[in-house]
């Protein structure tokens, strides 16, 4: 059994593929290539009923400081939900999910 924490497209398969295009299509082609080997580290753990929100590296002790920066996506103007990236130096650490639909888990796959 892997040590490592599971694949965002293996875990949420529709949201990976939702990301990767959002990315795609708003000219984030570097972070796009990126969100497709994304693991979930961690929830938010803010336990607010409308945050779906997950971290993709260790939590930080601390502000996430220079080379920071937050990449706000759309939905093809849909407003039902609000994706929003922290990203340090190129790197996602922070998926930020509020008041979006609930995220569909893929079924684990049966032993074989």
């Amino acid at each position: 059994m892997s040590d490592q924490p599971p694949l965002l497209r293996e875990t949420f398969p529709a949201f990976a593929a939702e990301l990767v295009s959002l990315l795609t299509s708003d000219g984030h082609t570097d972070l796009a290539v990126c969100a497709h080997d994304l693991r979930i580290v961690a929830q938010c753990g803010c336990g607010d009923d409308f945050c779906q929100s997950f971290y993709t590296a260790p939590k930080p002790d601390g502000a996430y400081g220079p080379g920071h920066r937050n990449i706000p996506l759309l939905r093809d103007g849909d407003r039902s939900g609000m994706i929003v990236l922290d990203v340090v130096n190129g790197r996602i650490m922070y998926v930020e999910v509020l008041y979006y639909p609930p995220l569909t888990p893929q079924p684990a796959n049966p032993a074989t």
